[in-house]
Protein backbone atom coordinates (compact mmCIF):
# COMPACT_ATOMS: atom_id res chain seq x y z
CA UNK A 1 0.00 0.00 0.00
CA UNK A 2 1.15 3.54 -0.84
CA UNK A 3 1.43 6.07 1.99
CA UNK A 4 -1.39 8.57 1.74
CA UNK A 5 -1.22 10.62 4.91
CA UNK A 6 0.74 13.83 4.14
CA UNK A 7 2.04 14.11 7.71
CA UNK A 8 3.04 10.49 8.20
CA UNK A 9 6.77 9.81 8.44
CA UNK A 10 6.60 7.44 5.47
CA UNK A 11 4.75 9.78 3.12
CA UNK A 12 6.45 10.67 -0.15
CA UNK A 13 6.27 14.40 0.54
CA UNK A 14 8.07 14.02 3.86
CA UNK A 15 10.77 11.89 2.28
CA UNK A 16 11.10 14.26 -0.66
CA UNK A 17 11.42 17.33 1.56
CA UNK A 18 14.43 15.85 3.30
CA UNK A 19 16.35 15.84 0.03
CA UNK A 20 14.59 18.31 -2.21
CA UNK A 21 13.29 21.82 -1.76
CA UNK A 22 9.49 21.84 -1.74
CA UNK A 23 7.59 23.22 -4.71
CA UNK A 24 6.15 25.95 -2.45
CA UNK A 25 9.66 27.08 -1.49
CA UNK A 26 10.76 27.04 -5.13
CA UNK A 27 7.71 29.09 -6.16
CA UNK A 28 8.41 31.53 -3.32
CA UNK A 29 11.98 31.96 -4.58
CA UNK A 30 10.68 32.57 -8.11
CA UNK A 31 8.19 35.18 -6.78
CA UNK A 32 10.91 37.02 -4.85
CA UNK A 33 13.18 36.92 -7.90
CA UNK A 34 10.44 38.19 -10.21
CA UNK A 35 9.70 41.13 -7.88
CA UNK A 36 13.39 41.97 -7.69
CA UNK A 37 13.88 41.80 -11.46
CA UNK A 38 10.74 43.87 -12.10
CA UNK A 39 12.23 46.56 -9.88
CA UNK A 40 15.51 46.47 -11.80
CA UNK A 41 13.70 46.67 -15.14
CA UNK A 42 11.74 49.68 -13.89
CA UNK A 43 14.92 51.43 -12.72
CA UNK A 44 16.60 50.76 -16.09
CA UNK A 45 13.39 51.77 -17.90
CA UNK A 46 13.38 48.49 -19.87
CA UNK A 47 10.21 46.87 -21.08
CA UNK A 48 9.75 43.14 -20.66
CA UNK A 49 7.50 40.49 -19.21
CA UNK A 50 8.59 38.13 -16.50
CA UNK A 51 7.73 34.44 -16.66
CA UNK A 52 8.27 32.18 -13.64
CA UNK A 53 8.42 28.44 -13.23
CA UNK A 54 10.23 25.48 -11.76
CA UNK A 55 12.47 23.32 -13.93
CA UNK A 56 14.61 20.39 -12.73
CA UNK A 57 13.76 21.29 -9.13
CA UNK A 58 15.10 24.83 -9.58
CA UNK A 59 13.16 28.08 -9.65
CA UNK A 60 13.41 29.82 -13.00
CA UNK A 61 12.63 33.36 -14.03
CA UNK A 62 12.77 34.52 -17.63
CA UNK A 63 12.65 38.08 -18.89
CA UNK A 64 10.84 38.10 -22.22
CA UNK A 65 11.49 40.98 -24.60
CA UNK A 66 8.98 43.59 -25.59
CA UNK A 67 11.78 45.37 -27.47
CA UNK A 68 14.75 43.58 -29.02
CA UNK A 69 17.05 46.58 -28.57
CA UNK A 70 16.71 46.74 -24.77
CA UNK A 71 16.89 42.99 -24.32
CA UNK A 72 20.32 42.73 -25.98
CA UNK A 73 21.68 44.95 -23.19
CA UNK A 74 20.27 42.52 -20.62
CA UNK A 75 22.10 39.60 -22.23
CA UNK A 76 25.46 41.29 -22.76
CA UNK A 77 28.54 39.95 -24.46
CA UNK A 78 28.65 36.15 -24.03
CA UNK A 79 25.85 36.37 -21.48
CA UNK A 80 27.86 38.35 -18.94
CA UNK A 81 24.92 40.56 -18.00
CA UNK A 82 22.58 37.55 -17.65
CA UNK A 83 25.15 35.95 -15.33
CA UNK A 84 25.40 39.12 -13.26
CA UNK A 85 21.59 39.45 -13.08
CA UNK A 86 21.39 35.84 -11.90
CA UNK A 87 23.98 36.40 -9.16
CA UNK A 88 22.32 39.59 -7.95
CA UNK A 89 18.89 37.96 -8.01
CA UNK A 90 20.16 34.93 -6.09
CA UNK A 91 21.53 37.30 -3.44
CA UNK A 92 18.19 39.11 -3.22
CA UNK A 93 16.39 35.77 -2.77
CA UNK A 94 18.91 34.65 -0.16
CA UNK A 95 18.47 37.91 1.73
CA UNK A 96 14.68 37.33 1.93
CA UNK A 97 14.70 33.57 2.60
CA UNK A 98 17.95 33.12 4.51
CA UNK A 99 18.77 30.17 2.23
CA UNK A 100 21.14 29.89 -0.73
CA UNK A 101 19.19 29.81 -3.97
CA UNK A 102 19.89 27.83 -7.14
CA UNK A 103 17.61 30.12 -9.13
CA UNK A 104 18.09 30.33 -12.89
CA UNK A 105 17.59 33.68 -14.61
CA UNK A 106 17.22 33.72 -18.38
CA UNK A 107 16.74 36.58 -20.79
CA UNK A 108 14.73 35.98 -23.95
CA UNK A 109 15.76 32.34 -24.35
CA UNK A 110 19.51 33.04 -24.17
CA UNK A 111 20.20 30.02 -21.92
CA UNK A 112 18.32 27.68 -24.25
CA UNK A 113 20.46 28.85 -27.15
CA UNK A 114 23.60 28.60 -24.99
CA UNK A 115 22.64 25.05 -23.89
CA UNK A 116 22.29 24.01 -27.53
CA UNK A 117 25.67 25.51 -28.40
CA UNK A 118 27.29 23.70 -25.44
CA UNK A 119 25.61 20.47 -26.50
CA UNK A 120 27.14 20.89 -29.96
CA UNK A 121 30.59 21.59 -28.43
CA UNK A 122 30.27 18.47 -26.24
CA UNK A 123 29.16 16.29 -29.16
CA UNK A 124 32.10 17.53 -31.27
CA UNK A 125 34.47 16.68 -28.40
CA UNK A 126 32.86 13.25 -28.01
CA UNK A 127 33.34 12.54 -31.73
CA UNK A 128 37.00 13.63 -31.53
CA UNK A 129 37.64 11.45 -28.44
CA UNK A 130 35.96 8.43 -30.04
CA UNK A 131 37.99 8.93 -33.21
CA UNK A 132 41.37 9.49 -31.55
CA UNK A 133 40.92 7.49 -28.35
CA UNK A 134 42.66 10.35 -26.53
CA UNK A 135 41.16 12.60 -23.81
CA UNK A 136 40.21 16.11 -24.92
CA UNK A 137 40.31 19.29 -22.84
CA UNK A 138 37.66 21.91 -23.51
CA UNK A 139 38.07 25.64 -22.98
CA UNK A 140 37.42 27.04 -19.48
CA UNK A 141 33.72 27.24 -18.59
CA UNK A 142 31.55 28.37 -15.72
CA UNK A 143 29.71 25.79 -13.60
CA UNK A 144 26.49 26.00 -15.65
CA UNK A 145 28.40 25.33 -18.86
CA UNK A 146 30.38 22.46 -17.33
CA UNK A 147 27.19 20.87 -16.00
CA UNK A 148 25.62 20.91 -19.49
CA UNK A 149 28.75 19.30 -20.97
CA UNK A 150 28.94 16.65 -18.21
CA UNK A 151 25.30 15.72 -18.82
CA UNK A 152 25.78 15.34 -22.59
CA UNK A 153 28.97 13.31 -22.16
CA UNK A 154 27.28 10.99 -19.64
CA UNK A 155 24.25 10.57 -21.92
CA UNK A 156 26.57 9.62 -24.80
CA UNK A 157 28.30 6.93 -22.70
CA UNK A 158 31.67 8.62 -22.17
CA UNK A 159 33.08 10.18 -19.01
CA UNK A 160 34.15 13.68 -18.09
CA UNK A 161 35.87 15.44 -15.25
CA UNK A 162 36.40 19.08 -14.30
CA UNK A 163 39.93 20.34 -13.62
CA UNK A 164 41.53 23.60 -12.55
CA UNK A 165 40.36 26.50 -10.45
CA UNK A 166 37.78 29.18 -11.17
CA UNK A 167 37.67 31.06 -13.47
CA UNK A 168 39.90 28.74 -15.48
CA UNK A 169 38.08 25.50 -14.63
CA UNK A 170 37.59 23.25 -17.66
CA UNK A 171 36.19 19.84 -18.64
CA UNK A 172 38.15 16.90 -19.99
CA UNK A 173 36.25 14.27 -21.99
CA UNK A 174 37.49 10.66 -21.82
CA UNK A 175 36.57 7.27 -23.21
CA UNK A 176 35.20 4.95 -20.54
CA UNK A 177 37.40 2.04 -19.50
CA UNK A 178 35.68 -1.29 -20.05
CA UNK A 179 35.47 -1.91 -16.28
CA UNK A 180 33.80 1.45 -15.58
CA UNK A 181 30.57 1.01 -17.50
CA UNK A 182 28.40 2.09 -14.57
CA UNK A 183 30.80 4.37 -12.68
CA UNK A 184 30.04 8.09 -12.64
CA UNK A 185 33.16 10.28 -12.85
CA UNK A 186 31.53 13.70 -12.87
CA UNK A 187 32.32 16.13 -10.09
CA UNK A 188 29.46 17.17 -7.88
CA UNK A 189 30.59 20.80 -7.63
CA UNK A 190 29.42 21.40 -11.20
CA UNK A 191 25.79 21.04 -10.14
CA UNK A 192 25.34 24.77 -9.46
Amino acid sequence: PWPTSPGSPTSFTSMAQDDVTSIDQLNEEADIAADYLEGLLDIADYEGDIEMGVRNNRPTVQIVADDDTDIKHLIGRNGEVVDALQQLTRLAVQQKTGERSHLIVDVDGFLKRKRQHLRDVALDAIDAVKESGEPMDLKPMNSFERKVVHDVVRDEGLKSRSHGEEPHRYVTVYLRNKNEDNVEEEEVDDQE
